[in-house]
């Protein structure tokens, strides 16, 4: 199949391996992430094929899912849970892009807003060039963090 995604790919073979070598927290981050997979490929009206692009923003959510969640459960005290959050989300980040620093990603808002002529408009002009910085940073930073450092620069 042509539309074939290669980190698909990759993820099972490495579960394999994964299973083969007896690595029990990649293996069962990995199935949860191919779970994941799969249903983002059957919901909504017709079945489709994911592209690596898709598959990163697939992957993007569990992280964050298993930050938040090591978050709450550090919160609560319970750092055995915490921890296994973490490892899991360190499997899953073996397969995502490289992270930008936060210098990266106010270089890139700066353009952005440069871009857009929004300097003055302040949080008016926030949905502009938030529309210009998610391509340039989708699957690489926290929305949470961009949208944070929009704001600051649009003086918010």
């Amino acid at each position: 199949m042509a539309g074939m995604s290669q980190l698909k790919d990759r993820l099972r073979a490495d579960l394999t391996a994964a299973m083969k070598g007896r690595d029990e927290v990649r293996a069962g981050t990995l199935r949860m992430v191919l779970s994941a997979v799969t249903n983002a490929e059957v919901a909504g009206k017709v079945a489709r094929e994911l592209s690596d692009e898709d598959v990163v923003g697939v992957l993007s959510a569990e992280a964050k899912k298993r930050r938040e969640a090591a978050s709450a459960f550090a919160d609560g005290g319970r750092t055995e849970m915490a921890e296994k959050e973490l490892r899991e989300a360190a499997v899953i980040a073996d397969y995502l892009p490289a992270q930008l620093t936060d210098e990266e990603i106010a270089g890139i808002v700066s353009r952005a807003v440069e871009q857009t002529g929004a300097a003055g408009e302040g949080m008016r002009a926030m949905g502009k060039v938030m529309g210009v910085v998610q391509p340039q940073v989708k699957g690489r930073a926290d929305g949470a963090a961009v949208a944070a450092e929009v704001k600051r620069q649009l003086g918010a």
